[in-house]
């Protein structure tokens, strides 16, 4: 699985045509092949700082997103920024989840035994 964080720190007089922006993006990017979710979180400290998180299958699947035409509106929000786009992609070999937090915190079970496989 690969995972994008992108980083976008506003303009205060640009928040909402940014924020319409990413709206009007998530629902087609969800429908990319391979795109596993796209999300965007506000930081609750600063209301100018957008994050967005997207998941893929698959590194090709990524990069056909990478080329379209919906990421190039996305890398066309740079007059409407703060500072430049923050972009994070990370590469996931493993997924662990509540039962490792779980084993963690109560049985001091080896965390290991709760690596779940998700390529």
């Amino acid at each position: 699985m690969i995972v994008v964080k992108i980083i976008l720190n506003v303009l205060a007089d640009k928040q909402l045509e940014i924020t319409q922006t990413l709206v009007s993006l998530i629902e087609p990017v969800t429908r990319e092949k391979g795109c596993k979710g796209c999300s965007v979180f506000s930081d609750i400290q600063d209301k100018n700082r957008l994050c967005l998180i997207e998941e893929w299958q698959t590194r090709e699947d990524l990069d056909l997103h990478i080329k379209s035409h919906r990421f190039g509106v996305l890398l066309g929000t740079k007059p409407l920024l703060s500072e430049p786009l923050n972009i994070q992609i990370y590469t996931v070999s493993h997924l662990q989840g509540m039962a490792t937090i779980e084993a963690v915190r109560t049985q001091g079970v080896q965390y290991d035994e709760y690596i779940v496989n998700v390529s």
